[in-house]
């Protein structure tokens, strides 16, 4: 974990000089099981990522510029249910980034397969990066938490080679 002031105070490269050939992605996710799971499986291989821990601090915010200033692609995820799109939206008003399985097909194939059978509840919001999500969520009314789904975030995380 990385705090407001150790980035004030010591700011740090994305990488070391000359070890990144081209610009790099990095995941960002919502809940910390996703992080501890990649950690768990794949080491010092895992490629790089951030957990927000539920809404952006200003610590995550502040390192989340850095990497863009220094051409990095965020890729985020987080829960299909109302509190986890405001998330997100938050964070698309911050820093940009692009969507990590968190689209409405993404989120009716979660429904499809059966990973959850909560009901969604809360006040309804929008999803600027894909407006069909808001319109599936508000459909199919089901909440699909982050790590039901670990085993898609997870692969997309492996290591080739």
């Amino acid at each position: 974990m990385l705090t407001l002031r150790q980035l004030v105070r010591q700011p740090m490269p994305l990488v070391a000089d000359g070890e990144r050939a081209g610009p790099q992605r990095i995941r960002v996710c919502e809940n910390p099981a996703v992080l501890s799971a990649a950690a768990d499986a794949y080491g010092p291989e895992c490629p790089p990522m951030v957990c927000l821990q539920g809404q952006p601090s200003t610590a995550a915010l502040t390192l989340l510029r850095r990497v863009c200033d220094q051409k990095a692609t965020l890729l985020y995820h987080g829960d299909f249910d109302w509190g986890g799109l405001r998330i997100a939206s938050t964070l698309l008003r911050s820093v940009p980034w692009d969507p990590w399985r968190f689209t409405a097909d993404h989120y009716r194939a979660a429904v499809a397969s059966g990973v959850s059978s909560l009901g969604l509840t809360g006040m309804p919001t929008d999803a600027p990066w894909d407006p069909p999500l808001a319109q599936s969520l508000a459909e199919l009314g089901v909440r699909i938490e982050e790590e039901t789904v670990l085993s898609d975030l997870l692969g997309d995380l492996k290591p080739v080679g």
